[in-house]
């Protein structure tokens, strides 16, 4: 099955790979956040300890699948070799952290709004703080994706499409963990399906930003995957974890950190 997976977008654009492959990712959202029509309340261990998952599947892929491929397709030795990934891991740190700022968002288990003052609704910043965290996932997946059309040493179609499982497994709870807040907010089941399915509208979005990029300017691809790796990075000490850690049930978010950065793990060098 995962064998014919990826010859099939070995054959194909990989622009439009990486839109199928994120279609995807959208997909589990969509799915994680469907749990809101079978479901009334949400147990607050569980989804701590899906949270954690989410940071765990980050963590590995930004160094499995972006970070290490990355240093191993840029020239040079020693010192020298390494300061693309570097570069691009600041890069992608600060442009989240700059979207951090002007962005206005609100996070789960937090009461006080982010970015810019707005009078948009709770609703509204919920759905942006899930959009936050998606940007740099999508570009993860359209970057390497670019990377592997291009030729690049270190790159390869397994490991496209063992990022883009991963994603899609971490994006399953962060559809849940959009849409159950906003249903005990009062919101239909319907809208706050459609909130928690839209958070990840924008990764096939970056994704194709990601690999034309990557395709136009190839030179750039070491710099783009470790912004893609700096940029998740970010969100998950800066907004992931720091959600877990509110309260009584932070053993249940490492245990379920520690599982999602073992799966990622897996698929990427079992793929790759």
């Amino acid at each position: 099955m995962i064998d014919n997976v990826i010859s099939y977008f070995e054959s194909i654009n990989p622009i439009l790979a990486a839109f199928y492959a994120t279609l995807f990712t959208w997909g589990l959202t969509a799915l994680g956040a469907g749990l809101v029509f079978f479901f009334k309340t949400m147990n607050r261990a569980v989804l701590d300890g899906m949270l954690g998952f989410t940071g765990g599947v980050m963590v590995a892929a930004s160094f499995w699948s972006l970070l290490a491929p990355g240093i191993e397709m840029s020239p040079g030795e020693g010192f020298v070799k390494v300061i693309p990934a570097a570069v691009g891991f600041l890069l992608g740190a600060v442009f989240i952290y700059g979207l951090d700022k002007v962005l206005p968002h609100i996070h789960i288990n937090f009461k006080e709004s982010e970015g810019i003052k707005t009078p948009w609704h709770r609703t509204t910043l919920l759905t942006l703080a899930i959009t936050l965290h998606n940007i740099p996932e999508g570009l993860a997946v359209g970057v390497l994706f670019g990377g592997v059309a291009a030729g690049f040493e270190g790159a390869n179609i397994g490991g496209a499409v063992a990022l883009a499982l991963g994603i899609g497994l971490q994006n399953f709870p962060e559809g849940f963990a959009v849409a159950m807040p906003l249903r005990r907010q009062g919101l239909s089941r319907l809208k706050s399906f459609t909130y928690g399915q839209a958070s990840a509208m924008v990764e096939p979005i970056a994704a194709v930003l990601g690999a034309w990029a990557v395709l136009t300017f190839q030179p750039i691809l070491p710099y783009a995957l470790s912004f893609a790796a700096g940029a998740m990075i970010f969100v998950v000490v800066e907004e992931v974890i720091p959600e877990t850690q509110q309260d009584k049930y932070t053993d249940i978010a490492t245990m379920g950190f520690i599982g999602g950065f073992i799966i990622m793990m897996a698929l990427d060098v079992g793929l790759s």
